[in-house]
């Protein structure tokens, strides 16, 4: 495994960045073997920071990028790893970095991170709202934001995270994760998820757009009846509700968060068939 090779005390974390350095060399381990990378696979690490992972990454993947968006991490990593021909430092924010810029084949991409919290949504939704997707995903992220992503139908956590990931992946956690793991000690408790997308996707494009449209209306209104959201939303007639109902088999009078991903999908494709009305915005 490589050593630092730059002198002095690693920087402080950056409270802006919401940076908090994992230090325990055990659950290291523990996530880069959940990731299982092997001589043949392209990584993508997520903001790496001081290395914790990569150091355990570096040895295993044939082929390693590193997005670091802090100056002064991303320099370390660039001198530390200058004379190692398989990893590569991207200097920007995961953000604005396109997967087709990373790899010439993203499909085959594994993507592991202990990632900012305040920007787990955009980063995992910038993975699972495009085409091709990554072959899998390892992050840490917030106990509480792997719980939304894994809750059951019915539960108080369950909602839009839970569909829009679990419509077009599978999701498990991989462990939790106390907070005197990390340096600084966080406020709240961490949790490292998988997510393995469908290969190939369930759905087409434009099945998946109808989906993400009809899960922000749902959970917008959460507290309504699913035929008040459709009548709402959809501008549909009380027939056409209850010719839906009859075709899905769905409860209307129920809530959103009542049915599970599967009946989700199949309640936006039946509405992408059988009417043109757009939702309002």
């Amino acid at each position: 495994m490589p050593r630092p090779s730059y002198p002095g005390q690693p920087p402080r974390a950056k409270k802006s960045l919401g940076q908090n350095f994992l230090v325990d060399v055990n659950i290291q381990r523990k996530i880069v073997d959940a990731l299982a990378p092997g001589p043949d696979d392209e990584v993508m690490e997520i903001g790496p920071g001081q290395g914790a992972l990569t150091r355990h990454l570096a040895g295993r993947a044939g082929r390693l990028v590193l997005v670091e968006l802090d100056d002064t991490l991303a320099a370390r990593l660039e001198a530390e790893f200058a004379d190692t021909p398989s990893v590569t430092v991207i200097h920007r924010d995961v953000l604005q970095v396109p997967l087709e810029e990373v790899s010439a084949n993203p499909a085959r991409l594994k993507v592991i991170g202990n990632i900012p919290y305040n920007i787990t949504t955009p980063i995992l939704f910038g993975m699972l709202e495009r085409r091709p997707r990554p072959r899998e995903i390892v992050l840490m992220i917030q106990k509480e934001v792997a719980e939304r992503i894994l809750a059951p139908p019915g539960s108080k956590t369950y909602g839009a995270l839970a569909v829009g990931v679990r419509a077009v992946a599978d999701a498990e956690r991989v462990m939790n994760v106390g907070r005197n793991a990390f340096r600084p000690v966080p406020d709240v408790e961490s949790a490292v998820i998988r997510i393995v997308p469908h290969d190939p996707p369930r759905l087409p494009p434009e099945d998946e757009a109808a989906l993400r449209t009809l899960t922000r209306f749902a959970f917008g209104q959460r507290r309504k009846q699913f035929q008040r959201i459709l009548r709402d939303a959809y501008h549909l007639s009380p027939e056409q509700v209850e010719a839906l109902a009859a075709e899905t088999g769905m409860d209307m009078q129920a809530r959103p968060e009542s049915f599970p991903p599967e009946q989700f999908i199949t309640l936006a494709r039946a509405l992408r068939a059988a009417t043109s009305a757009a939702p309002k915005d």
